[in-house]
C-alpha cells in the first residue's frame, strides 16, 4: 500500500492578490455634482486608457509585418530609372550651353572693333566747347565780393507774455501808490489849514486891551474862507 499524500496546508500558499479597481476620489460621496464629476473624470481615463492601448498594439503590428520586398524593388528601379533620366537632360543642357557659349565668343570676337586713338565721343564734345570764363568766389551770397548784410531776425525774449504782464502790475502798483500819497498830502494840507484858521479865528476873537473883538482881523480870515470855498 502506497503512502498517502500529505495535504498541504492552505495557510502555506501565498495569497493571490486580488486586482483592486481603481477609483477617483472618496468612494463615500452623496449623490450630487461632486459623485457625477468624478464618475465623469473616471470614464475619461478609463477611454484614455484603451486608447493608448490599441495605438500600443497598432504600432507594433506595424513594426512586425515589414513591406513586401516586390514593392521595395519596384520603388528602388523606379528611383533610378528617374535618376538616369535627369543626368542624361542635365548632360544635354550642358553640351548646348558650351556649344552656345563658344558661339556667342566667336560673334563678340568677329564683331570687337580695333583699338584707335581717337578720344571718347563725350569727351571730344567738352574739348570742342568754347571755355567759360572763371567763376568769381561767392561771400555771404554775393558774387562780386562785396559785403551783403544780413537781416537780423529779432531775439526771441523767453516768458515775454510773463514780463509784460509783470511790468503792467507794477504800473498799477506804482499808480496806486502815487494816489495814496497824493491824498495824503492833501489831507494833511486841509488839517494844516484847517488848524491854522482855528488859531486865526481863535486869535481875531480874543479881545484887546479894551476886550473888543479884532473884526479886522477876522474879516480877513473869513474873506481867505470864502475864497478857498469858491474856487474849489
Amino acid at each position: 500500500m502506497g503512502i498517502k499524500r500529505p495535504a498541504t496546508d492552505s495557510s502555506d500558499r501565498p495569497a493571490k492578490k486580488t486586482k483592486k479597481p481603481f477609483s477617483v476620489g472618496p468612494a463615500n460621496l452623496p449623490d450630487g455634482q461632486w459623485k457625477r464629476r468624478n464618475q465623469r473624470i473616471k470614464r475619461s481615463l478609463i477611454d484614455k486608457a484603451k486608447l493608448r492601448k490599441d495605438y500600443t498594439k497598432l504600432k507594433a503590428q506595424q513594426t512586425e509585418e515589414p513591406a513586401p520586398a516586390r514593392e521595395l524593388r519596384y520603388y528602388e528601379e523606379a528611383d533610378a530609372e528617374a535618376e538616369a533620366a535627369a543626368a542624361a537632360a542635365a548632360k544635354a543642357t550642358s553640351e548646348e550651353d558650351g556649344d552656345e557659349v563658344e558661339e556667342a565668343a566667336d560673334k563678340a570676337h568677329e564683331n570687337k572693333p580695333e583699338p584707335s586713338n581717337a578720344p571718347h565721343p563725350d569727351r571730344q564734345i567738352l574739348m570742342d566747347r568754347e571755355p567759360s570764363p572763371p567763376r568769381l568766389p561767392e561771400r555771404n551770397g554775393r558774387r562780386d565780393g562785396g559785403f551783403e548784410r544780413r537781416e537780423t531776425r529779432p531775439r526771441a525774449v523767453p516768458f515775454a507774455r510773463e514780463a509784460r504782464e509783470a511790468a503792467q502790475r507794477k504800473k498799477e502798483a506804482e499808480e496806486r501808490n502815487e494816489a495814496r500819497e497824493r491824498a495824503m498830502r492833501e489831507r494833511e494840507q486841509k488839517m494844516e489849514e484847517r488848524e491854522r484858521f482855528r488859531r486865526a479865528m481863535a486869535k481875531a476873537r480874543t479881545g484887546g486891551k479894551t476886550g473888543q473883538r479884532k473884526l479886522g482881523r477876522e474879516s480877513g480870515v473869513l474873506l481867505e474862507k470864502v475864497k478857498r470855498i469858491m474856487g474849489s
